[in-house]
């Protein structure tokens, strides 16, 4: 990486710039370079010599040593009146001949593709997640089901049931598209890797609606923080009790949550307004209105506005779930 790094300087001005561009640390590459050539160490007299090293070599690939390890044909030497070198050296000397390695399969994890998705309008990216409430028992969990547009953060569908279940799951996400009129090859739907979210049942089902499934990292709650930041913000709430008292009387809490949370929930992610107001249109008027408002109150007293006068929030134009990380190597040229 460091010497990409010097190949870069050649055609970009400064050292800075070429780190920036290949996210490499800038101390790391000034360091590397005032870093002085290592001093040849002289061969110790203890070492083995290079006769002795091929006859190390020879005893190991022996038929007799083959399946024993350094330990044992160590021991086994010893017993015959036999040292050539200890432990130690054998395992160096197998080091050095690449021979030293775990010989029964592992498994070894895929690597997972980073999830990236955008959304520009609503109904384009809807995420989806599984939450426990706890119900009267301390047994007693039901399974709150929250589908929701990462645009408008709007909720175009929930369930409360006593189970996971990828069927139950299969009929929310059926009942929401046809509610919101969803096309086929228009949505994706984001989600994590839970047993309802990848079981086959699902999978056919967004396959026949044209749906595009979309899934997290295993292990990697960022993937999904739309859906998790909905449920921070519900069970923040100051009437979200800590057990609910029965199965109905969570399907209550959730009937008097949603609508709260979608026509008066103030969104910080969407400038503020309403989920139900950014995903049915209306975020451009109320924008305009504000904008009037501001517009008056600094005309009436401009000298409470000291660097430039007042703006509504401003409604995002795009969403993303992982945003790519891009470098612009002509505005590191300009600089």
């Amino acid at each position: 990486m460091m010497n990409a790094v010097e190949e870069l300087i050649r055609s970009v001005p400064g050292a800075s710039a070429a780190c920036r561009a290949l996210g490499v640390s800038r101390a790391s590459f000034y360091r590397r370079r005032r870093r002085t050539p290592t001093i040849q160490r002289p061969r110790s007299p203890r070492a083995l010599s290079a006769p002795e090293r091929r006859e190390v070599l020879e005893v190991l690939h022996s038929e007799r040593f083959a399946d024993a390890s350094p330990a044992a044909i160590y021991a086994v030497l010893l017993d015959e009146g036999r040292y050539i070198c200890s432990v130690l050296s054998f395992y160096r000397i197998l080091a050095e001949n690449h021979e030293v390695r775990e010989r029964r399969d592992q498994r070894r994890h895929p690597v997972y593709v980073r999830p990236e998705r955008v959304a520009t309008g609503p109904n384009q990216v809807w995420s989806w997640d599984i939450t426990k409430l706890m119900g009267p028992g301390k047994w007693d969990v039901y399974s709150l089901y929250v589908l929701l547009d990462i645009f408008s953060r709007y909720v175009v569908g929930w369930m409360v049931a006593t189970r996971e279940s990828a069927n139950l799951a299969a009929r929310l996400i059926r009942e929401a598209c046809e509610r919101q009129g969803i096309e086929a090859n228009r949505l994706t739907i984001h989600s994590d890797r839970g047993a309802p979210m990848t079981s086959k049942t699902v999978e056919m089902l967004l396959l026949d609606m044209g749906i595009v499934r979309s899934l997290s990292r295993p292990r990697v709650s960022d993937d999904n923080p739309y859906s998790e930041a909905h449920f921070k913000t519900m069970k923040y709430r100051p009437e979200f009790p800590d057990r609910f008292g029965s199965l109905e009387d969570a399907r209550g809490f959730c009937r008097r949550f949603f609508p709260w949370y979608v026509d008066e929930h103030r969104h910080s992610g969407i400038g503020y307004m309403t989920p139900a107001a950014v995903h049915f249109g209306r975020a451009p008027a109320i924008t305009a209105r504000r904008r009037v408002t501001l517009a008056g109150a600094y005309a009436a007293h401009p000298e409470r506005f000291v660097r430039t006068p007042p703006a509504p929030p401003a409604l995002p134009t795009e969403v993303w779930i992982n945003e790519p990380k891009t470098i612009d190597l002509e505005s590191e040229v300009t600089q």
